[in-house]
């Protein structure tokens, strides 16, 4: 590039729910000046979907007929990601309690996985300055040639600890078992399953607050911009 612009640099961050890997990579995003992308939010927006036109989420016959229906849009912006569905507002919505455990049944569809790694694809593609995306199959299948892949890894206990801080109310034990369900589900499911990349980073973010992880990965970043 002409006058000495950085190039557009991909970052891929995978690993499990409550590793941080959401408030990580936004922050990354916005000190970084890159574009931001949760792909779990995508997945989430079609299962949202599914669920709003009555669709059966235990048959992947029906989601797979579906899976190219809605329209599904997604805000890049790290300081205020939006994700609408058919127009509509669902950053709120797919959160729910209802939408979060049908989505791994949703998301093994691979109908539905061929369409949203194609929208992931499409939008990595067009981030001027580059962006961070993240998941769970990012480094793996989504961006196999991202510049620098990241997974994020922490204890059964600190995940399940971070989960129930984010969901008031909910104790510690019911929300370890509901994160081992996803991760057994993610990471058994034929389609480009929940798995590290054999090229990326492995950060264990068990003992660290989330301050140093943002520290570590901008640092790794650097790093990967510089020897380009």
């Amino acid at each position: 590039m002409e006058n000495g612009a950085a190039q557009p640099v991909i970052v891929a961050i995978d690993g499990p729910s409550g590793t941080g890997k959401s408030s990580t990579s936004k922050a990354v995003a916005a000190q970084l000046g890159l574009s931001y992308l949760d792909t779990g939010a995508q997945y989430r927006a079609i299962t949202w979907w599914m669920v709003h036109h009555g669709i059966d989420t235990d048959d992947p016959t029906a989601i797979a007929a579906v899976a190219a229906k809605p329209e599904i849009v997604s805000g890049t912006d790290p300081g205020n990601p939006t994700i609408t569905v058919d127009g509509i507002d669902v950053a709120g919505p797919i959160r729910g309690q209802d939408v979060t455990s049908k989505v791994s049944a949703v998301s093994a569809v691979p109908e539905v996985r061929a369409r949203i790694t194609e929208l992931q694809r499409t939008i990595a593609a067009s981030a001027v300055t580059g962006i961070v995306v993240e998941g769970r199959d990012i480094g793996t299948t989504v961006l196999p040639d991202a510049d620098l892949k990241i997974f994020l890894t922490a204890s059964a206990e600190a995940r399940a600890a971070r989960r129930s801080g984010e969901l008031k109310g909910v104790d510690l034990d019911t929300t370890r078992e509901a994160l081992a369900r996803r991760d057994a589900a993610d990471s058994s499911r034929k389609t480009s399953p929940l798995a590290k990349a054999g090229d990326a980073v492995e950060v264990d973010t068990t003992e660290l607050t989330l301050a140093q992880v943002i520290e570590c990965v901008v640092t790794l970043v650097g790093e990967k911009r510089a020897g380009k």
